[in-house]
């Protein structure tokens, strides 16, 4: 089971996110590409960009890792997409969330620098504005199956080719939903924003020393299991009072929950929660990232996080 934050970004290249060079602390060490920075989200594709992604062969069928063929070197001067193959299912609606597979290699080489095939599809959010914008305009007006390119060049000169496939499209809520419940005085104390947000209200308490798995609000939907993919918004504290990462700011974290993706304490305290629920974790340092320093959590540090499970499956 991994302990370890992504030394890597969490996001994909194809979110802006990861093409600003911005790291993220978070409880998953899922990370799928190095740190690429990008030209800004003004730059626009040449002629010359769109014909040379144009001559980039695919091969492989729906559902498999494709591979990709091209001259190299490969660049491009700013981020520029193409459908390779349409989509036959439902058609994409903009606010949905979609899951997605890809493939990505150095245009520099042909090497490949990561991929999800064969593990557990990533989620975006369609039309979300931290996405690469040539990505929300390929897919405008495409169904579930499509599969197209994407290039992105980065600061050091090395252009990233991608193949990406659309394998499912839903609409996922963005806060939990439910009753909610009082917990123990003794544990920190959250508050909610408008739009579901926590805060938390510094503890006067002594840490605890076992895993504390506190419902707040109970959802009406299934129970997670072992093995899904959960989708959440989250934000996590140290003990003390300091937040050291949220995806409140950004996009909702899918990950596979109870196979060691995530640190012991995320596995062990969402695992029998239903879908809808906020749940509070409260993490003492074995069952988090022990004695290791972890970027800006110290060793030995007791998590707190705020847990809202927005959908499994």
């Amino acid at each position: 089971m991994r302990r370890r934050m992504a030394a890597a970004l969490l996001a994909p290249l194809f979110l802006l996110a990861a093409c600003s060079g911005s790291g993220s602390t978070s409880p998953t060490d899922s990370a799928t590409t190095a740190a690429t920075t990008a030209p800004t989200a003004a730059a626009t594709a040449t002629a010359a960009d769109v014909a040379a992604l144009a001559a980039v062969k695919v091969e492989g069928a729906a559902g498999a890792k494709p591979t990709l063929t091209f001259t190299q070197p490969f660049t491009v001067t700013a981020p520029v997409a193409r459908i390779e193959t349409p989509g036959t299912g439902a058609a994409l609606t903009e606010g949905e969330s979609l899951q997605i597979n890809y493939v990505a290699v150095s245009g520099k080489d042909g090497t490949e620098s990561g991929t999800n095939y064969g593990s557990v599809p990533e989620t975006i959010k369609l039309g979300d504005t931290g996405l690469v914008p040539a990505m929300n305009e390929v897919l405008a007006g495409q169904k579930v199956g499509v599969r197209f390119l994407l290039a992105v060049p980065g600061s050091d000169g090395t252009t990233t080719v991608m193949a990406i496939e659309v394998v499912g499209a839903k609409v996922i809520p963005t806060r939990a939903s439910g009753t909610a419940v009082t917990p123990p005085a003794d544990l920190p104390k959250v508050t909610l924003a408008a739009n579901g947000e926590p805060t938390l209200t510094k503890p006067t308490t002594t840490a605890p020393t076992s895993l504390v798995s506190q419902v707040l609000i109970k959802g009406t939907g299934v129970a997670v299991q072992s093995g899904q993919t959960i989708t959440v918004n989250y934000s996590g504290w140290l003990w003390d009072g300091t937040e050291f990462d949220t995806s409140w700011k950004g996009s909702p974290l899918s990950t596979q929950i109870g196979a060691g993706k995530v640190i012991k304490g995320w596995d062990e305290g969402l695992v029998g929660q239903t879908v809808g629920s906020q749940v509070l974790l409260v993490i003492p340092p074995s069952l988090g990232y022990g004695d290791t320093a972890q970027g800006s959590i110290p060793a030995g540090s007791t998590l707190v996080f705020v847990v809202d499970i927005l959908d499994a499956s």
